[in-house]
């Protein structure tokens, strides 16, 4: 008997979730300067020129593009886009707003792995070279 109402429970959370997430969705509508926005941070997560910076505590993201001249900051749904001239503060939808961040942190990723497997090749190379000039020195000897 508990079962079933442990189940009956859960289904309904469920289905109480699934309608505020439907209903939050159909109320929001995207304006063209949040495309906009969207497509300028999406241009520069996936330019290679681009550097990224994430703020440990206030879990801020950072992308600097100094060949473009932009800084763009990812905060809770907002977006600020700073150039030498001007700045833009625009506020994302929720759903474009865990797009933005799922595709910077999955780059981020990418590259930490890149140069952690860089680094790693480094240590290798030069531990081959430690143990050479060890045994050549000890042969010697």
């Amino acid at each position: 008997m508990k079962k079933f109402f442990r189940r009956l429970y859960k289904r309904f959370k469920i289905k109480i979730s699934r309608l505020s997430k439907s209903s939050s969705r159909i109320n929001e509508e995207i304006e063209p300067h949040e495309k906009t926005a969207f497509k300028i941070c999406l241009k520069l997560i996936s330019d290679k020129d681009s550097e990224f910076m994430i703020a440990p505590i206030s879990q801020k993201r950072f992308i600097i593009n100094e060949k473009l001249n932009l800084f763009i900051l990812l905060d809770w749904g907002r977006i600020e886009i700073t150039n030498h001239i001007f700045h833009y503060d625009v506020k994302l939808s929720s759903r474009d707003n865990e797009r933005l961040l799922y595709l910077y942190d999955t780059e981020t990723e990418k590259r930490r792995s890149k140069t952690e497997n860089l680094v790693k090749s480094n240590i290798k190379n030069t531990l081959d070279k430690i143990y050479d000039s060890i045994i050549k020195k000890t042969e010697k000897e």
